[in-house]
């Protein structure tokens, strides 16, 4: 199964779900893209990096990589953040049934801020690994 995290830059959200995700399950193909340009081949922000190291969750080198129309066309699920990540989306693709926000299967969650702009990088990676839990026990 092909599994795509996206979310704006793909410095911050895409990418921790992304590895929370391989931390769970190792049985599905999945990767973390970006939706805009900006930040294409910068690795995963800083602070980014320091919570998930604090939380014990293994990462790698991560360059930011823009969503290709292939790699859309092939996943079997697209998992998005936040409304505008939906927004660029469906500006350019053809939306299904296999785009979904992140949270679809955690009721208590209703959207995935950005913690580049609010600092809340803690309470994020906590909602990530509760959406992921979530998603592994539906998908």
């Amino acid at each position: 199964m092909n599994i795509i995290f996206v979310c704006h830059g793909s410095i911050c959200r895409s990418p921790a779900a992304e590895f929370i995700f391989k931390k769970y399950s190792k049985e599905h193909n999945v990767i973390s893209r970006a939706l805009t340009h900006e930040e294409i081949g910068n690795d995963i922000y800083p602070p980014m990096k320091r919570e998930l190291n604090r939380r014990g969750i293994p990462f790698s080198f991560h360059p930011a990589i823009y969503l290709a129309e292939k790699e859309y066309l092939e996943a079997d699920y697209i998992f998005y953040m936040d409304k505008e990540n939906y927004y660029h989306i469906a500006r350019r693709f053809d939306v299904n049934d296999k785009v979904m926000p992140i949270y679809r299967f955690a009721p208590s969650i209703d959207e995935i801020e950005d913690p580049w702009y609010t600092g809340n990088y803690s309470k994020v990676v906590s909602q990530i690994e509760e959406c992921i839990k979530d998603i592994l026990k539906n998908i």
